[in-house]
């Protein structure tokens, strides 16, 4: 009898702290959306931006070096490039040679052009020819969270991870509920979380999102509830 009383306390305790640590992130969320948060002077402005030419991506990443390799996915490279105006950046390249690297590049420019967070990555600018396709990114120096969380030179304390989730969390938030359609990311997971010089996370690659209106949305949730 005894056994069975500290199995429903301990089970008791359990589900208060979890109840209250839930409440804590989001009343963290709530309170920090609140604040002011200040504009960068070089914001991105869809519409308003001047596209970048092929050469000068050659001379920002000296011909796309080995020295400026970032790293490569599924759909390109990705490389650490500095502006004529001194601004470093993270220019992600896409392989042509593949028909779905196309279609990535045009769905992030069609879902990035219409939003904008603080904890999603912000394109600067693009370069699009015939040939040749590059998304000019923000520069998250101390990339992935996937690095942080299973690499042995890298450690996170408990405040960075809770602060990382309040971040994805509130940039899923903002797509879910904040945008004019809404954004489905698809592909949410480490490698696609990155870390900025203050370890704030942004939401990276859109290159199979999905755009939904409210119908679509509600179709969607009671197809999955079926």
């Amino acid at each position: 009898m005894e056994d069975k009383v500290i199995h429903l306390e301990i089970y008791s305790t359990t589900s208060r702290i979890n109840s209250n640590f839930s409440g804590f992130i989001v009343l963290w969320i709530r309170r920090r959306d609140n604040m002011e948060i200040p504009t960068p002077i070089d914001s991105w402005l869809p519409g308003t931006h001047e596209k970048i030419s092929h050469q000068q991506l050659l001379y920002a990443t000296n011909d796309f070096g080995e020295d400026n390799f970032i790293g490569k996915g599924s759909q390109g490279m990705v490389y650490r490039g500095v502006l004529s105006n001194g601004l470093t950046v993270a220019i992600k390249v896409f392989n042509l040679e593949f028909q779905e690297a196309l279609r990535s590049f045009a769905s992030e420019c069609e879902v990035m052009q219409g939003i904008r967070h603080r904890n999603l990555v912000r394109i600067i600018t693009c370069c699009s020819n015939l040939d040749f396709k590059a998304l000019v990114l923000e520069y998250m120096p101390n990339g992935s969270l996937e690095k942080w969380l299973y690499s042995h030179n890298y450690f996170l304390d408990l405040i960075q991870r809770l602060n990382i989730m309040i971040d994805v969390a509130s940039a899923l938030e903002y797509l879910h509920h904040d945008c004019s359609s809404l954004v489905v990311h698809c592909d949410l997971k480490p490698n696609n979380v990155l870390l900025d010089d203050d370890m704030v996370a942004h939401v990276a690659d859109f290159g199979i999102a999905k755009l939904l209106t409210k119908t679509e949305s509600m179709q969607q949730t009671k197809t999955l509830a079926q």
